[in-house]
């Protein structure tokens, strides 16, 4: 066994991708189910003036709006029909992992297996198009406010733009999940991917042009590419990071033989919360100043004002409050999605346990004390990495294109899919050694 893991881990090369014939399908399905999606944030809504819209967007491009026009690809700015983009999905994914926590009912149903995994992957369905209808409508009449966006505004319009708003949503969601049954990678994540990484060259474009005016020296303009470099390398560290908790298994007899104990090693994420607790910050802190632009910041109160400018991009009240978030949705959405009692449970029902602590509530115990103080490490990461731009673009007033929330998503969905095609070719590998050694067996016997 030794030796063919030696073997298959030297001939795991790029002559092993050339022969990998099913996963470079994979690759192409998914390549071009990306470019689909890339068409469609071309596409503009039917009714709208688009030069008036791009002067209103303008505007609102450092609220909500902006965040959700990197998350779409710029679809927003053009209001194409997937200006939704994919976020209604996320969100539904999200209220549901929080309903399995709170509703018993849903908890016992997720405990059942492939069957309630797709019953709760049927409710989420459910739930994008009822939030996708809500945000699709709230956008009709938005447009229907501003000054000549709309040629004919009325029902008609309204209908139309919720129908083509939701059709492409659930047109997205039907396309992360073939893109993750038929392509390579997860689908939803992919397509979160491509839509902010699609801005990539405009960003590094716009820095290049202040350098060549002289609004940005070299000197900085190295010094961020440098950094940015460190930033992406502190990322792959800490979300591959990892507390593995040793977990022995006790001695069994087969018949008249007696076998040793197994050991195993239960893995516990640095970061397990990933990258909700930074989507979920940034939305409620660019949310009051979207609304305060919807309505005129000047007929607020002074103090409304003060407030508001204090909350901007680079302020220390907006920072203190980000970070302070941060960390709360960090130790919140860990406790969501991981339940040391559960964990402890299964290890019982299946005789492991960790050495020096009893199985059962003893055992569950400890796991919660070791999560506590890696979430506290992953925490602090979270928020060095999501405030950096912010004291970058306060410091220098260069926007930081790839920074917090985009960057981690851009790097996590990076690594998961060269893990996928990793895995693929491993499996590639294995198969072709199997086959091998069975034909020699052949051989032999003859």
């Amino acid at each position: 066994m030794a030796s063919a893991a030696e073997q298959l881990a030297s001939n795991l090369n790029f002559s092993a991708f050339a022969k990998a014939e099913d996963l470079k399908k994979r690759i192409w399905f998914t390549i071009g189910a990306l470019l689909v999606y890339r068409l469609g944030t071309y596409i503009p809504l039917p009714g709208i003036n688009p030069d008036a819209f791009a002067q209103a967007f303008s505007s609102q491009s450092k609220g909500v709006l902006g965040m959700f026009n990197m998350f779409a690809g710029g679809a927003v700015q053009r209001m194409a029909i997937f200006a939704l983009g994919i976020m209604p999905y996320i969100s539904a994914s999200i209220i549901m992992q929080l309903m399995t926590s709170v509703i018993p009912s849903l908890e016992a149903l997720k405990k059942e297996g492939e069957q309630g995994r797709k019953v709760i992957n049927q409710y989420t369905r459910y739930g994008t198009v009822l939030l996708a209808l809500v945000q699709a409508y709230g956008i009709s009449v938005g447009l229907e406010g501003g000054n000549g966006i709309v040629s004919d505004p009325g029902m008609f319009f309204r209908i139309s733009t919720v129908v083509t708003l939701v059709g492409g949503t659930m047109f997205l969601m039907w396309l992360g999940e073939q893109i993750t049954a038929r392509g390579i990678g997860n689908g939803i994540s992919l397509i979160i991917f491509s839509g902010i990484v699609a801005g990539l060259p405009h960003a590094i474009s716009g820095t290049l042009e202040l350098g060549r005016t002289g609004a940005l020296s070299t000197g900085l303009i190295l010094a961020i590419i440098v950094l940015a470099v460190v930033v992406i390398a502190l990322i792959v560290f800490f979300e591959r990071a990892q507390r593995r908790l040793l977990i022995q298994y006790p001695k069994r007899q087969v018949g008249n033989r007696m076998f040793q104990g197994d050991t195993s090693h239960l893995p516990l994420k640095l970061n397990t919360s990933g990258v909700i607790p930074p989507i979920f910050a940034s939305s409620l802190l660019l949310l009051p100043a979207t609304v305060a632009g919807f309505s005129q910041t000047t007929n607020l109160p002074g103090w409304a004002s003060t407030v508001l400018a204090s909350l901007g991009h680079g302020q220390p009240l907006y920072m203190a409050f980000y970070a302070a978030m941060i960390v709360f949705f960090a130790f919140f959405y860990t406790a969501i999605v991981f339940n040391p009692k559960d964990t402890a449970d299964q290890l019982k029902k299946h005789s492991g346990f960790i050495p020096g602590y009893r199985p059962g509530e003893r055992t569950a115990d400890y796991i919660d004390y070791v999560l506590t103080r890696i979430t506290v490490v992953g925490a602090i990461y979270l928020v060095l990495v999501c405030l950096l731009p912010e004291f970058l673009i306060s410091a220098t007033g260069v926007p930081f294109y790839l920074g917090g929330t985009s960057l981690l998503i851009v790097v996590s969905v990076t690594l998961d899919t060269v893990a996928q095609i990793q895995g693929h070719l491993i499996a590639h590998q294995y198969e072709g050694l199997i086959k091998k050694s069975k034909l020699r067996g052949g051989k032999k016997a003859r």
